[in-house]
């Protein structure tokens, strides 16, 4: 049975942390030459692979002494929400796309793209860590994927819009706020 408060909260935090991701504006300029459906189709199936993964290794955490678990989930969480504080603007990403439309050709190249670019990304690590901490993977594979595909969706379609409107900086602030938030609290439960 899937926790909605677990799936909610999974979400908020992955969308975050990805929405400034320089693998969402990836998708924004291939969804911007390319027909955004195709683009869409590889990207989500590359996230999906990612999460799979993510809550793979989060699962095997849970075998290991649940203080240690909270200790470790608490300091990446935390390494985390540093990595999003420190993080510097890559305004050089070049995205290659392909030149030919078919629906292969492109949705291959946004899956290619996302999964050498995401693969040992802070998204992936949290969705491990989440995994991890609560113990329930359907839940947190379900947060994670949606919020990924969201972000994904909205770096294709509406990207551009959504930059002008809130500042990456706050979306970046917020997300890290919210890792914090997160880290704090599995470190106060490993010593509780």
């Amino acid at each position: 049975m899937i926790s909605l408060s677990v799936t909610a909260l999974v979400f908020g935090v992955v969308f975050l942390a990805e929405l400034p991701d320089k693998t969402a504006l990836a998708g924004l300029v291939l969804g911007t030459r390319y027909r955004a459906s195709y683009v869409f189709a590889g990207v989500a199936a590359a996230f999906t692979v990612h999460v799979v993964l993510a809550v793979a290794a989060g699962s095997v955490l849970t075998l290991a002494p649940q203080r240690l678990v909270h200790a470790l989930t608490g300091v990446l969480f935390l390494g985390g929400a540093a990595m999003l504080l420190m993080k510097k603007d890559d305004d050089g990403d070049e995205v290659r796309a392909p030149k030919d439309q078919s629906f292969w050709r492109v949705s291959g190249a946004g899956f290619m793209l996302i999964l050498v670019a995401e693969f040992g990304d802070l998204t992936q690590i949290m969705t491990a860590n989440l995994a991890a901490r609560y113990e329930d993977p359907l839940s947190v594979g379900v947060g994670a994927v949606l919020a990924l595909w969201a972000v994904a969706g909205l770096g294709i379609v509406g990207g551009k819009a959504l930059m002008k409107r809130v500042p990456l900086s706050l979306i970046t602030k917020i997300a890290a706020l919210l890792m914090l938030g997160l880290g704090v609290w599995s470190l106060y439960e490993a010593l509780a």
